[in-house]
């Protein structure tokens, strides 16, 4: 490990807290800082694991820069903190802005100050809803899946990749995302900070809190093992919508390939997800989490999409396979059994503290 101090911005959320204990896990000697506002409900829970893994917490806000003056200089910054919920941006864009840009800039300016790298995780929304949904798809018996024989740019039968089109409305969050893409590489060419940008669909695994609008397949597990009525929200409500999910494991895997490389990966942009190999419908979802968990439980119909819904996204990771060797492990069932065992464990302080 090249690097001696890691701050992992958002560390006490479920990537943020996941990632800090993989690294202490496999560099024992590495030190490591997770910064946190514990804003999201349950975020507090990971603090002692946190302690458990010798990780520093620092309570501390990314959109104030007093915050980010640290006592200890940092090698690398993983910016995992962001408002990742669309809907979120769509009432309260000011709130989004100043989280997941300003947020960002502070970040990038702590990195210039510590001359420290940094890997910034983006998301697949940063790719117009309306381009995407306009991807002729047929309806299947559990799935919408794409119409072969398309000629659309960054785009083919195994997913979107980074030649995809930016151009067009893409929510809020998306749009911040991609802001903050454009200002890191502006701090990378005038300040010689080295950075890789993942855009990253669906991620999940134990830890995660999830919503209905994010953290989606545990939100549908959580509601399967303690029996709580859901619904499928838009796109006739026939829950055929699709979604490719990557494991968080998947992720750290990513991750330290790309640290051990950052000086031949730095400044590219990947897509990264479950792709062909993982992914999934609502409907599928449910079928998996009845026949893991043994509960059916109600799910109704809405019929109207929400603002920035979109039909099907799969990721291509043809270019980060290629940099890096990097693909994808675990598969939908595994990674919801990974789930249900760890709700299953903390079934008690989950009921008392978040549900």
């Amino acid at each position: 490990m090249k690097y001696k101090t890691i701050l992992i911005t958002g560390g006490a959320g479920f990537i943020g807290s996941n990632l800090a204990v993989a690294f202490k896990k496999r560099y024992r000697d590495l030190n490591i800082i997770c910064l946190d506002n514990l804003k999201r409900r349950g975020s507090e829970l990971n603090l002692a694991l946190l302690r458990e893994y010798n990780v520093r917490f620092i309570h501390a806000d990314i959109r104030c820069p007093e915050d980010l003056m640290l006592d200890k200089k940092i090698d690398l910054l993983i910016e995992c903190s962001a408002e990742p919920s669309v809907l979120a941006g769509y009432e309260n864009p000011a709130y989004i802005i100043n989280t997941n840009l300003n947020g960002t800039v502070n970040c990038l300016e702590l990195c210039r100050k510590h001359r420290a790298d940094i890997i910034f995780l983006s998301t697949s929304r940063v790719y117009p809803y309306e381009a995407i949904n306009v991807i002729k798809a047929k309806e299947l018996s559990s799935r919408f899946e794409w119409v072969s024989g398309q000629n659309i740019p960054g785009w083919s039968n195994n997913g979107f990749s980074e030649g995809f089109t930016t151009n067009g409305a893409k929510t809020f969050y998306g749009a911040t995302k991609l802001a903050s893409e454009l200002m890191m590489r502006e701090f990378m060419a005038n300040y010689g900070i080295k950075g890789v940008i993942n855009r990253c669909g669906v991620i999940a695994g134990p830890g995660q809190f999830g919503k209905v609008d994010q953290g989606i397949f545990t939100f549908w597990m959580l509601a399967h093992y303690f029996k709580k009525n859901v619904k499928y929200i838009g796109f006739s409500g026939k829950g055929k919508q699709v979604r490719d999910v990557l494991h968080v494991n998947d992720l750290f895997e990513l991750l330290d390939l790309q640290i051990k490389d950052m000086a031949k990966l730095s400044g590219q942009i990947f897509n990264v997800g479950g792709g062909r190999h993982s992914n999934l419908s609502l409907v599928e979802a449910t079928r998996i989490c009845h026949k893991i968990s043994g509960n059916r439980i109600k799910i109704a119909k809405d019929l109207k999409n929400r603002p920035g819904d979109i039909n099907i996204y799969i990721t291509d990771n043809k270019k980060v396979t290629q940099a890096t060797g990097w693909k994808p492990r675990s598969c939908p069932v595994e990674i919801l059994e990974d789930i249900f065992e760890w709700i299953g464990k903390n079934e008690a302080l989950i009921t008392r503290s978040v549900l």
